[in-house]
């Protein structure tokens, strides 16, 4: 009987553990599955990093132009440094004229400040690829940070440029952080220094713990013993008892 309750308390702890397991999976795939409709007849272009796609002048989003960004298979937004990334933008025109999606390009930024940048990524042009008034389309899109990029936390600001009646505008897509990790080695160079720093505090440790020792040690040792004789306290004792009546009984004894 109590195999049975043990057992039941078991499967119920797994069955509420894998719960949220399941729904965050099935939220994923709910994501992955609005965004699988990607553009038909869109021919797709690159053009390198740190190529411009517009002006100097920044660009606004247009009315009832919607954009949503989804990384398949990849909740955690991890991005292999020296690897290609792929994400997923949608687009959904609820504005009054079709619109032509000309690019889609990414920026790097340090989480602290984006005005420092990290990395200028990949410009991917498109051509043909026109959405009309009331539909959503999906556009991959594929960047690859520097592999000589020190492994962490950035911000992504991804950017999609379109245009309406031969006007150019530009969305948001994505503003968020994501982490880059180093491929292929086992230890990173923080971790080599971490591990370093740990040993040489331990070694530190140790030696401060030997010094301890040694100075107690020294404290609780014990000095030589001294012995005296009797002889010399036994002579003075006599002359001091000289004429009294234990001498006189003393003296009688030894006779």
């Amino acid at each position: 009987m109590a195999v049975r309750v043990w057992l039941s308390a078991i499967l119920l702890a797994f069955l509420l553990a894998a719960s949220p397991i399941a729904q965050v999976a099935g939220a994923q795939s709910e994501e992955d599955a609005a965004m699988a409709e990607v553009v038909e007849n869109a021919d797709l272009g690159y053009v390198g990093d740190d190529t411009p796609v517009s002006g100097d002048a920044p660009l606004s989003p247009a009315p009832g132009v919607e954009t949503v960004c989804v990384f398949p298979k990849n909740a955690g937004k991890i991005v292999p440094a020296g690897e290609e990334t792929e994400l997923l933008v949608g687009l959904q025109n609820d504005g009054e004229s079709t619109l032509n999606v000309v690019a889609v390009h990414s920026t790097l930024h340090l989480p602290y400040d984006h005005r420092m940048y990290g990395q200028n990524l990949t410009v991917q042009s498109f051509y043909n690829a026109s959405v009309p008034v009331s539909v959503q389309a999906t556009f991959p899109y594929t960047f690859a940070v520097s592999k000589f990029l020190q492994p962490g936390a950035y911000d992504l600001v991804g950017y999609i440029v379109y245009e309406i009646d031969q006007h150019p505008y530009q969305n948001v897509f994505y503003n968020g952080t994501i982490e880059i990790v180093e491929v292929g080695g086992l230890l990173s160079v923080e971790s080599v220094f971490l591990i370093t720093l740990g040993i040489a505090l331990l070694g530190l440790f140790g030696l401060w713990a030997y010094g301890q020792v040694q100075q107690l040690s020294k404290k609780t040792k014990k000095g030589p013993k001294v012995e005296t004789g009797t002889g010399t306290t036994d002579a003075n004792m006599d002359e001091w008892l000289e004429g009294t009546a234990f001498a006189k009984e003393k003296a009688k004894k030894n006779k």
